[in-house]
């Protein structure tokens, strides 16, 4: 599989990465966390990452003063498993060069996505990444098995967090994984295996 860089034109239509912002303390902070012994974590609110100064400049610049949330996902992966939207951006920062295996919400039909449609897209170290809305996307993959990825999550507060209780009646509704998210599975998926929405299909792309 092709891998593009972020800073080729074929990012132009998934978002694009932010200049102006020192990153260095955030970076320093994301490295005091341990990598989990396999698989991936995340979690959207950690305090020590939120203390930094760039989450203030992030909140009142690139989100124009909304009430947002600074997490991280971390770990080893090399797997699309699934994609998923949310109805803002997303910010994204990483300690070691990364990888997003990125398609597009118009790409979708009839509520499922062939995974051929997907690209990949390596980001550089500390750069401050925004992916569009209308960008599916997922757990970062890594690029060096031994360092693994740390991967700073900015989104609005509240967002990845306990899903609303709504009575489906849509194909949208039913997408509807948590908080402001919404989630198409693969069928080899855990999470296909939890109920969510099949909504993948194709190859489950692995760039290992």
């Amino acid at each position: 599989m092709q891998i593009y860089s972020v800073l080729d034109p074929e990012f132009i239509p998934y978002g694009r990465v932010l200049d102006g912002y020192d990153t260095s303390e955030l970076l320093r902070a994301m490295e005091q966390i341990p990598l989990p012994e396999q698989g991936t974590a995340y979690r959207p609110g950690i305090e020590s990452l939120e203390a930094c100064g760039i989450f203030r400049k992030l909140e009142q610049r690139a989100y124009g003063g909304m009430p947002i949330q600074l997490g991280m996902c971390w770990g080893r992966n090399t797997k699309l498993n699934c994609l998923e939207y949310h109805r803002d951006s997303e910010f994204n920062i990483g300690t070691h060069d990364f990888i997003l295996l990125l398609a597009r919400r118009d790409e979708i039909e009839g509520g499922v996505l062939d995974t051929a449609k997907v690209k990949a897209f390596r980001v550089p170290a500390g750069a401050v990444l925004e992916v569009y809305a209308t960008t599916l996307h997922f757990a970062p993959c890594h690029v060096d098995g031994e360092t693994g990825f740390r991967v700073a999550v900015l989104l609005p507060l509240g967002t990845n967090t306990e899903k609303p209780a709504i009575e489906p009646q849509n194909d949208e509704d039913r997408m509807l994984w948590a908080r402001n998210k919404w989630l198409l599975a693969h069928p080899e998926s855990r999470q296909a295996g939890l109920g969510a929405w099949i909504g993948l299909k194709g190859e489950n792309i692995d760039l290992a």
